[in-house]
């Protein structure tokens, strides 16, 4: 028997190659799984890098593409000091496991704060800012641009695009069309040619944005160039964005790592803000604390009145419940503890400085190596930049010389992770790049 408005399928009925039933019943026994017709998605350049080197047998093998700092022996450095707090706070019979506020540790959020902008900020003592926790550095750059995308939908007039630097890093476009923003437009960063920032390029192109665009700015660190723009050219930068009525948002994503205190590498926010100007700031302490496990992130937003704070933080928070609900206390505490207390300040910076000279250190080494071997063409910017990253110059086609017949992987970009290089790998990495300019595939 049958009932009116269900079908019954046979027992042994076969199904044909659309999945169907010879008797017209699309999914039999419910065999077909929800998630059937779910697309891959695209394997990022470093994912794709690091299987490749994984998968390397040749012992001389070399991995520059990776993002955290390696100590000389190529393992990620642990600080000391940091690893002394830990066993200070997990013996701390006051400190309860304990779910923290959404918007994250208040302690951490004010010291995150004043590191960003400097203890005697206008901005505040006038109460014209707000800090929130966030689960590391991408998901403060998603709050942000979640904030962006409810005040497009709030006024008609502030919908413009989000501009990023050429090159970036590859998940920024992805972190702002994931908060419904789609318009994503680049602006000339890295000049090839002339292995440095162009900022005549790119003046021209912010020029050219629509008024109430958001301009996606690299405080210090930019990856992957590892190339900043240097304190005399941030005036240039903000009067045109006062002018165009721009928007900044900046990025610290490995805050002191390039010139070893954490004031002096957020500088050009701290211009904006002295300006007058509104932004948002997000930063990362992961690295720099060697927390790389433990997302320690924060978004900073400044505003022009007081008044705004209470409405924005209220739609932070309203955005944080649904992303994340509360980030996670361990990597905080431990950050607030060390800003906190003057002489962990002083001995964490002692830390930090050495891993920034050790990398300064790399740079000169390799400078000269290649100097000494006749690399064509002038390396002089290998110093130049700073901190983490670097970029080499090298086209696709050496990158891929480098990869396939020397075994050093670098980004396709022709970028790489200085920490990486070390006293037993940079004489063949040195080689590998005189190789790869002077010989042909």
């Amino acid at each position: 028997m049958c009932l009116d408005g269900f079908k019954m399928s046979r027992p042994g009925s076969s199904l044909d190659e659309r999945g169907v039933s010879q008797n017209g019943d699309p999914d039999p026994g419910g065999r077909l799984s929800v998630f059937t017709n779910t697309q891959s998605g695209a394997v990022s350049p470093e994912t794709r890098l690091l299987s490749a080197f994984k998968r390397d047998t040749q012992a001389c093998k070399v991995y520059l593409a990776g993002r955290e700092y390696y100590s000389e022996e190529g393992n990620t450095f642990a600080l000391r000091l940091v690893g002394k707090i830990k066993q200070q706070l997990s013996a701390d019979p006051t400190l309860h496991p304990e779910y923290p506020p959404p918007l994250g540790l208040a302690e951490f959020t004010r010291r995150a704060t004043e590191v960003a902008l400097g203890k005697s900020s206008r901005a505040i003592v006038e109460n014209r800012v707000l800090g929130v926790q966030t689960p590391g550095f991408t998901a403060a750059v998603r709050l942000g641009a979640e904030l962006l995308k409810h005040w497009y939908d709030v006024c008609a007039a502030w919908c413009g695009p989000v501009y990023l630097s050429s090159p970036c890093d590859d998940s920024l476009a992805g972190v702002f069309q994931a908060a419904g923003i789609q318009d994503i437009r680049e602006y000339y960063y890295w000049d090839d040619r002339r292995r440095d920032v162009c900022l005549e390029k790119l003046l021209e192109d912010l020029e050219r944005a629509p008024e109430r665009s958001v301009v996606v700015l690299p405080a210090s660190g930019h990856y992957p160039t590892g190339a900043d723009l240097s304190q005399n050219q941030w005036p240039a930068i903000t009067q045109l964005i006062t002018r165009r009525r721009l928007f900044p948002f900046f990025l610290l994503p490995a805050q002191a790592l390039c010139y070893g205190d954490l004031e002096r590498d957020a500088w050009p926010v701290q211009y904006c803000a002295s300006q007058g100007m509104e932004l948002l700031c997000a930063q990362s302490f992961s690295h720099c604390f060697g927390l790389y496990g433990e997302a320690v992130g924060h978004l900073l937003c400044v505003f022009k009145q007081n008044s705004l704070r209470l409405s924005v933080q209220s739609q932070a928070d309203k955005i944080v419940r649904s992303l994340w609900a509360r980030p996670p206390a361990g990597g905080a505490h431990v950050v607030a503890t060390v800003l906190s207390n003057p002489a962990h300040a002083v001995e964490w910076q002692g830390e930090v400085k050495r891993i920034v000279e050790r990398c300064m250190l790399i740079r000169d080494i390799l400078r000269e190596r290649l100097r000494l071997l006749g690399a064509p063409g002038c390396w002089d910017h290998l110093t130049q930049q700073a901190g983490l990253y670097c970029c080499t110059g090298l086209n696709g086609e050496q990158v891929d010389f480098l990869t396939k017949r020397r075994h050093v992987y670098l980004l396709p970009d022709g970028c790489l992770n200085i920490s990486a290089i070390n006293g037993r790998n940079l004489d063949y990495v040195a080689e590998s790049i005189h190789l790869a300019l002077t010989t042909s595939l």
